[in-house]
C-alpha cells in the first residue's frame, strides 16, 4: 500500500511540474516545423535527412532536462518560458529565436524566420555551454586577427595579390577574396544583410535576406545578431552531431600543418595510430564519455573538453566550451610559446613594446594579461588527470616534462632567429616597416609559425617525424643558417 502511494505521488509530480513531463509522452513535433518538413523535403530534402537523424528530432527540451546531471546535453534551468518545449527541437524551434535581434529575421510563409541560427539562439538550452564558448579564442577568433594591427598586418601582406614583374600590389593591399577563403575561413568572416534577393525553387520565388560574406562555418564567425562564434563548425548542422565534434577529423577543418599541425601529428602519433585502428569499436554518442569503456584512446576533444568518467561514474573531467580550460601553456603564439591568456580576447594584450602580443620580438611576456603561476598549476592538474586515466603517473610526468623543455629550447631557437632578423635590420638587409614581407623577414616568420610551433605540438601529442624532419628541428637549423647567409648578401652598412 504504501509502495504504491509512494509510485501515485511521484507520477504526480511528474505530470504537473513546470519543468517536466510524463516520461511516457510520444515525442511529436510542432505545427510549426511540421509546416517547414512539409516543404523542405522536397526543397531541400539533405537538410531534413540530417535533422531526422538527429538527437533533436527525438527530443524534446522537456525530456532533455529530465536526465540526471551526467547524462544531460542542456544546462538551461528554467524551460517554462521556452515555446514548444514538450515538441520534437525540430526548424522552427531553432530558426525563430530572439527574432528582434537578427538583422536576417524576415517573413517566411506567415513565419518571422532567421536564416542564421547563432550561438546566442542556442543558449535558450545550452547557456553554460555558450557563456563558456564566448570566453574562448575561438569565439573571438576574427577579433584576435581583425582588430590587432600586427596580425591583421601579417594577414594582409599574405593574401595581397602582387604583380610580380613590378612589384606593386594590386587591390589596394588587400585581396577581400583571398582572405575571405583563407584565414577568415576558419577564423570566421562577419555576416551582415545587404538587403533582400529573390530565389527560385520548386515552390516558386521567395524573398529571402541576402548576406554578405556567407557561406561561412568559422569558429570566430560574426553573426546577424551581432553575437560571436559558430556552433555549427564543431556541430555540423543538421544533424549537430556529438559524434562529430568528438571524432578528430572535425578539428582537422582548420588545425593543418604548416602552422598548426596538431591533426597531421595526431594521425602520425599512438593515439592516431589505435584511434584508425579502433575507431569501429568505440562509442562516441555516449554522454558522459566513460574511459575505458566507450573509449580506450583520446581524440582531440577527449583530452580538451568533453565530459569523462571511469566506469563507477566517478568525474575524471567536467565539460568545458572554453578549449583553453585545461591549456596551463600556449605553444601556438607569436612569437614565443607562453602561459595561456587570462581571456580569448588577445587583441586586448599589450605588452612592453606597446604590442598587442604576449611577449615581446625578444621573449618578455606580457605578464600582466597571461595567467599565473597558480592558475597554470590547476590547469596542468586537469590534463594530468586526464591522462593518468590511460597512462602511469610517471608516464604522465616524464611526458609533459619533455613538453617543458622543448619549449624552452624552441624559444631559444626562435630568439636566435630574431636576433638575426635584429642584426639584417640593423645593416639594411630589410626595412622593418613591415615584418613580413621580405625575404629574410619571411624566414623569421618560417621560424616561429612553422618550424617553432611543429616542434612543439610533435612532443605534445607524440608525432616524433614532425619534430625531426617534418617543419622541426632540421628545417629549423636550416632556416638559421638562411638568415644569416642572407644578411651577409644584403647588408648595406
Amino acid at each position: 500500500m504504501k509502495r504504491t502511494i509512494f509510485f501515485l505521488i511521484i507520477s504526480s509530480l511528474l505530470s504537473t511540474s513546470g519543468n517536466i513531463l510524463p516520461q511516457s509522452e510520444e515525442i511529436k513535433l510542432s505545427a510549426q516545423s511540421q509546416e517547414c518538413i512539409d516543404c523542405h523535403s522536397s526543397v531541400t530534402p539533405g537538410i531534413v535527412g540530417d535533422w531526422k537523424k538527429s538527437l533533436h528530432s527525438e527530443s524534446s527540451v522537456a525530456s532533455a532536462i529530465r536526465k540526471n546531471l551526467l547524462e544531460k546535453r542542456i544546462s538551461v534551468k528554467e524551460i517554462s518560458k521556452i515555446e514548444n518545449a514538450g515538441t520534437a527541437v525540430g526548424c522552427y524551434e531553432c530558426h525563430s529565436l530572439n527574432a528582434t535581434s537578427h538583422a536576417d529575421n524576415f517573413e517566411h510563409f506567415g513565419y518571422k524566420i532567421n536564416v542564421v541560427v547563432s550561438p546566442n539562439d542556442c543558449k535558450t538550452c545550452h547557456p553554460d555551454e555558450v557563456d563558456q564558448y564566448s570566453e574562448s579564442k575561438k569565439a573571438n577568433a576574427n577579433f584576435n586577427l581583425t582588430k590587432n594591427p600586427v596580425y591583421n598586418l601579417l594577414v594582409e601582406t599574405l593574401t595581397s595579390t602582387k604583380d610580380f614583374l613590378d612589384g606593386k600590389t594590386i587591390h589596394g593591399g588587400r585581396n577581400d577574396s583571398a582572405i575571405g577563403e583563407t584565414c577568415l575561413n576558419c577564423h570566421g568572416t562577419e555576416i551582415k544583410v545587404d538587403g533582400m534577393m529573390t530565389v527560385k525553387n520548386a515552390l516558386g520565388d521567395i524573398e529571402v535576406p541576402r548576406l554578405t560574406n556567407w557561406p561561412n562555418q568559422g569558429v570566430g564567425r560574426i553573426n546577424p545578431d551581432g553575437s560571436k562564434g559558430s556552433c555549427t563548425s564543431c556541430h555540423p548542422r543538421h544533424s549537430f552531431s556529438i559524434e562529430t565534434a568528438r571524432k578528430p577529423y572535425t578539428c582537422g577543418q582548420c588545425h593543418l600543418e604548416p602552422d598548426v599541425p596538431a591533426y597531421n601529428i595526431y594521425k602520425e602519433s599512438k593515439h592516431g595510430n589505435i584511434y584508425e585502428s579502433k575507431e569501429e569499436e568505440m562509442n562516441f554518442k555516449s554522454v558522459p564519455w566513460v574511459i575505458g569503456k566507450d573509449i580506450n584512446v583520446p581524440t582531440c576533444s577527449t583530452c580538451h573538453n568533453s565530459l569523462l568518467t571511469n566506469g563507477d561514474g566517478e568525474v575524471i573531467a567536467q565539460r568545458s566550451h572554453n578549449f583553453a580550460d585545461r591549456l596551463w601553456v600556449r605553444i601556438f603564439g607569436l612569437v614565443y610559446s607562453h602561459p595561456q591568456t587570462k581571456t580569448g580576447k588577445t587583441f586586448e594584450i599589450k605588452n612592453a613594446d606597446g604590442l598587442p602580443l604576449p611577449t615581446t620580438f625578444t621573449g618578455k611576456i606580457a605578464t600582466e594579461y597571461l595567467i599565473d603561476a597558480k592558475e597554470q598549476k590547476e590547469r596542468l592538474s586537469k590534463m594530468k588527470s586526464v591522462c593518468t586515466s590511460c597512462h602511469s603517473t610517471n608516464w604522465t610526468e616524464n611526458q609533459l616534462g619533455k613538453l617543458q623543455k622543448v619549449n624552452e629550447d624552441t624559444d631559444k631557437m626562435v630568439l636566435a632567429s630574431t636576433k638575426v632578423l635584429l642584426e639584417g635590420w640593423e645593416k639594411g638587409a630589410a626595412d622593418k616597416t613591415n615584418p613580413f614581407d621580405e625575404e629574410l623577414e619571411l624566414l623569421w616568420q618560417n621560424q616561429w609559425l612553422f618550424y617553432a610551433n611543429s616542434i612543439r605540438h610533435a612532443t605534445a601529442m607524440m608525432g616524433p617525424d614532425y619534430g625531426a624532419f617534418k617543419n622541426g628541428w632540421f628545417e629549423s637549423t636550416k632556416n638559421i643558417e638562411k638568415m644569416k647567409n642572407l644578411v651577409k648578401v644584403l647588408s648595406k652598412k
